[in-house]
């Protein structure tokens, strides 16, 4: 059976998280494969597979608010630490609330 129409949560990935995602596959899930065939160390493989969930966890939530997901999208690349990202949706959480 072919897959004729690919899920959003994989179109939104980048090339290499779809290789790392064959990869992942191929080496039956094992961390620490995979840390071998990248030459790094498992904290480090374990570290992107968590990342990769979140981008994947965060495609999901379609009906998510724009403003949230660009905020959480900039945590999971680092471009913003988790701890402010936390504190800018909580505030902007409440400035919906107090606008209903």
């Amino acid at each position: 059976m072919a897959l004729q129409i690919i899920p959003d949560w994989m179109a939104n990935l980048e090339d290499e998280d779809v290789s790392f995602i064959k990869r992942f596959i191929l080496a039956s899930g094992s961390l620490k494969e995979m840390a071998s065939q990248y030459g790094v160390t498992y904290p480090t493989v374990r570290l992107r597979l968590d990342r990769l969930i979140q981008k994947i966890q965060i495609s999901e939530k379609t009906e998510a608010d724009p403003y949230i997901s660009l905020i959480k999208r900039l945590a999971v690349q680092d471009k913003l630490d988790f701890e402010t990202a936390k504190l800018l949706i909580g505030e902007y959480k409440k400035t919906k609330e107090v606008k209903k």
